[in-house]
């Protein structure tokens, strides 16, 4: 299966097999700098045959046709040559067991943000509840959509300033049979909620700075600059995100924010200096900071701190007067 066509002839003549096609593929894609080349060559093969990915291994002798090797054939050189990621080359991309559409429009779901909805999960432990639920920047619908799944009772609202991205959480929310208990809103931050309040906000924010987009992964091209990059320095949205949330979420309630490890502490003073409390972070699977936690007090809790240290300052100082 030649790339640059100097040994076409020979390649054509032959027959392929799964495997002959998968080992190929993964010296090709590790040779050009693919940094998962098998998983790359099994999810790029599967979707050219048709197959499920694990169906490649019940399968690994049968003959490709060239006309299946002719469509692989492109989505490899795709791979290698415009650094397109798989999932925009297949349209969906796997996340928490579940499958989305993904395309240009939206940021491709990372295992890293598996651990936003594993915090969040942990912090709606009653399946039966009517958890009031926002994600803010929604894309692809991932994260909302995942705990419209996991709890079926929850009122789950989820926004993007993107029409686009919308159309394909949407989309995903039919897939997944969870459209009912999923609202979607257009507009920037909380600017589409109004007043509402809820019991859970979570976020995966464009937080890379652009000032670093030299160093970043040229798959990244592939995907829109808008979910991405968080302005010059990665806090364009976080910034004012953690400034408004505390009115958005009942006292008792939760914020789950995924940051760059770099940008954790920062994100952790800010949520305290707007009220939060119980801030920390979660670790990703790489041990990095990759999520920032942090709770509203509960009423009775803020009335206390509110409450005057002197009461007799509260009534006007007659203290001072009595006899």
């Amino acid at each position: 299966m030649s790339q640059n066509g100097g040994r076409a002839g020979d390649s054509e003549a032959r027959t392929w097999t799964v495997l002959e096609l998968l080992r190929w593929t993964t010296e090709y894609f590790g040779s050009r700098g693919v940094e998962t080349p098998r998983l790359d060559a099994e999810v790029l093969l599967a979707h050219a045959l048709g197959l499920r990915r694990l169906d490649l291994y019940v399968e690994f002798e049968r003959p490709v046709v060239p006309r299946e090797r002719a469509g692989f054939r492109e989505l490899v050189v795709r791979r290698v040559s415009e650094r397109v990621p798989v999932s925009i080359l297949v349209g969906e991309k796997e996340f928490w067991s579940q499958r989305f559409r993904v395309t240009t429009d939206v940021l491709t779901p990372r295992p890293d943000t598996e651990t936003l909805v594993e915090g969040a999960l942990a912090r709606m432990p009653d399946a039966t509840r009517a958890y009031r639920v926002l994600d803010v920047g929604t894309g692809c619908g991932a994260i909302a959509l995942v705990l419209a799944k996991e709890r079926p009772a929850a009122r789950v609202t989820a926004t993007d300033i993107s029409p686009q991205a919308l159309q394909i959480a949407r989309f995903n929310a039919e897939e997944l049979q969870v459209s009912q208990g999923v609202e979607f809103l257009a507009g920037s931050l909380f600017e589409p909620i109004g007043d509402m309040q809820f019991d859970l906000v979570v976020s995966n924010p464009p937080y890379l700075a652009r000032r670093d987009s030299a160093d970043l992964p040229a798959e990244l091209e592939h995907e829109p600059e808008l979910a991405l990059f968080g302005g010059e320095d990665g806090y364009r949205v976080l910034e004012p995100l953690a400034a408004q949330v505390v009115e958005r979420i009942r006292p008792g309630g939760w914020v789950l924010v995924e940051v760059d490890p770099s940008q954790a502490e920062t994100v952790v003073g800010w949520f305290r200096s707007s009220g939060l409390e119980d801030t920390g972070t979660l670790r990703d699977l790489a041990g990095r900071e990759r999520v920032v936690v942090a709770c509203r007090p509960e009423a009775e809790k803020q009335a206390e701190k509110t409450r005057p240290e002197d009461a007799s300052k509260e009534r006007g100082g007659l203290d001072d007067v009595a006899p």
